[in-house]
């Protein structure tokens, strides 16, 4: 074998090289894509929810969820037939959401999430019992100013 062959050789093996290099690369980002995408991005809970509670004697109460998801914090007003409420902190955690609220004394919501509704149970003093409200569409256009 002459040196020029070898030589030729030694440039296919080396280009054989960066190519495996390059396949084997383009693999590790097709399966970190893969991995991003079915990863789902955690919605915010921002919005107006609308529905009802129930307490222990059993009186359905309507209420009204104005919330706030700001950087991990929760914030907002829960109107319902007894009265506003604001709120004073919570959490949320994949489908898990925790609302804590002041009614003259502690209160807490425990939800998940149910597509458009956030379902659970509340619980201020000794009364509590099962919540149910739905996500309100914002109006469109958003508020208009009428001055």
């Amino acid at each position: 074998m002459s040196q020029k062959s070898v030589v030729k050789l030694g440039r296919i093996f080396v280009a054989e090289r960066w190519c495996i290099a390059f396949v084997m690369l383009a693999l590790c980002f097709v399966a970190q894509a893969q991995q991003n995408k079915s990863v789902p991005a955690k919605a915010s809970l921002t919005g107006r929810y609308e529905g009802s509670a129930q307490n222990k004697a059993e009186e359905v109460i309507t209420v009204a969820i104005d919330l706030t998801e700001k950087e991990g914090a929760l914030s907002g007003t829960i109107h319902s037939s007894h009265g506003d409420f604001p709120i004073t902190g919570g959490s949320h955690q994949a489908e898990a959401v925790t609302i804590e609220f002041d009614a003259g004394g502690p209160g807490t919501i425990s939800l998940h999430i149910a597509d458009d509704k956030l379902v659970g149970t509340w619980s201020a003093g000794e009364d509590g019992g099962p919540l149910d409200v739905k996500r309100i569409p914002a109006p469109e256009g958003g508020a208009k100013d009428k001055s």
